[in-house]
């Protein structure tokens, strides 16, 4: 489904002319019920904007441009510490950071043990059902916790936090800890210990290891995912 969107998405330019739903239909070679359907998916996304019959790039696929050389940027400076991460522990890493209310994955490499998982590259995820998200959000602020208990909290699986005070109690031992832990709240049979990377003062990314539930040891996990965290933001603060 993502490459069709893509293909809907590549028939505009910056700036360029909009297109009725036929044009896009021709433009991209897909079903005309097909564009329609995504088309509606894009402007909710805020990727596409609609006005009248005629669709244009929306302003948010741009903001998302802005963040793109910056993203690059810190991908490129965590894969040697997701490397070695991976082969400190042989299981599935992660690299994600914060959009709005979502955990957006940037780098994923796979363990030995193929995972059901959720994640992948360019995907997102809400905060509350992740540890690379709980990570990030408990040391993002309280506004931004606010703002997402303002609201019912997303459910994935029946672990899943759904609780307000589960969640800020999960996020305040995160806090002392340093260390962020998803128990099968974003895919069944999965566990997850997370930490922060830091940028100065402000928490921009975060990395996790995912391991199926009858073997998760945090234990034994902890120092290597603490190890890469720390690793990468002393590279990012210029130390590295």
């Amino acid at each position: 489904m993502l490459d069709k969107a893509a293909a809907i998405l590549d028939c505009f330019i910056p700036g360029g002319e909009a297109f009725r739903l036929s044009e896009l239909s021709v433009r991209s070679g897909l079903p005309k019920p097909t564009v329609h359907r995504l088309a509606a998916d894009l402007v909710r996304l805020g990727w596409l904007e609609r006005s009248g019959p005629h669709y244009r790039l929306g302003a948010k696929l741009f903001e998302l441009g802005s963040l793109v050389p910056h993203r690059l940027d810190l991908r490129e400076a965590a894969l040697p510490f997701l490397q070695d991460l991976f082969e400190a522990t042989r299981e599935t890493v992660h690299l994600g950071v914060r959009e709005g209310l979502e955990i957006v994955y940037l780098e994923r490499i796979h363990g030995h043990e193929a995972l059901r998982l959720p994640s992948r590259i360019g995907g997102s995820l809400p905060l509350s059902c992740t540890g690379v998200g709980k990570a990030l959000l408990a040391f993002s602020g309280p506004e931004l916790t606010e703002e997402l208990l303002s609201q019912p909290l997303p459910s994935l699986t029946p672990h899943s936090i759904t609780d307000p005070a589960r969640l800020r109690m999960a996020l305040e031992k995160t806090r002392v800890s340093g260390l962020a832990y998803e128990e099968q709240e974003a895919a069944l049979g999965v566990s997850c210990i997370a930490a922060p990377v830091f940028d100065g003062g402000a928490a921009v990314a975060a990395l996790s290891v995912a391991v199926p539930r009858d073997r998760f040891s945090p234990a034994q996990l902890a120092p290597a995912v603490r190890t890469a965290a720390l690793g990468l933001s002393r590279v990012l603060r210029g130390g590295g």
